[in-house]
């Protein structure tokens, strides 16, 4: 079961637990994440829940990364629902500024992936899944619009890779393993402008 989190409580939290270094929102303020491009998850908007699982996934080891599965041991199950509510709270991610095709593939091909996917080589829509806007869809899959292009290319790299298998079934695996490089940055410059 998932605590509903206090929002009030959570950003004084984020704070404290210095969450904001790493995921604040491009001009909110100071951090690593505040550049175009987004070396971390932009975590403004996201579902609650998703959040919340991740953290999960960090402490349990589903998730691989030292740094998020020593800050995810060290706050408790009522810290991460309230971090995780107030982050749920602020508004959705903006979309980068558009660049326009950088990345080797072109943005059609990104559009075209991302509404219908390519069936001849079992690549889903990421629409399918993650919203005709990347928006997300709550319970199945995280909000990925206005994410930034450089953490969304990483992810579908690890994905591809198997580094990361933490979704619930086996569907971005598949997906992201038909995935070309290109694609990949194509794909994820095309996200992050939405």
């Amino acid at each position: 079961m998932v605590l509903p989190g206090n929002a009030e409580a959570g950003r004084v939290k984020a704070e404290a637990e210095r969450c904001l270094e790493c995921h604040v929102q491009p001009g909110i303020a100071q951090g690593h994440s505040a550049g175009e491009d987004g070396k971390f998850a932009r975590l403004g908007g996201q579902q609650h829940a998703y959040i919340v699982k991740q953290v999960q996934d960090f402490r349990a080891g589903r998730r691989k990364n030292d740094f998020m599965a020593m800050m995810a041991n060290s706050v408790s199950d009522e810290d991460v629902a309230d971090i995780a509510a107030y982050f749920a709270a602020q508004p959705a991610m903006p979309a980068a500024a558009k660049e326009g095709g950088k990345g080797g593939a072109t943005p059609g091909v990104a559009a075209v992936l991302f509404r219908q996917g390519d069936a001849a080589r079992k690549v889903a829509a990421c629409a399918a899944c993650h919203g005709a806007g990347g928006e997300g869809i709550a319970g199945v899959a995280p909000v990925i619009g206005g994410q930034g292009r450089r953490y969304l290319s990483q992810q579908l790299h690890n994905w591809r890779s198997g580094e990361r298998s933490n979704a619930p079934g086996p569907g971005m695996r598949e997906a992201a393993a038909g995935l070309t490089d290109s694609e990949i940055e194509a794909l994820a410059l095309y996200v992050s402008e939405m």
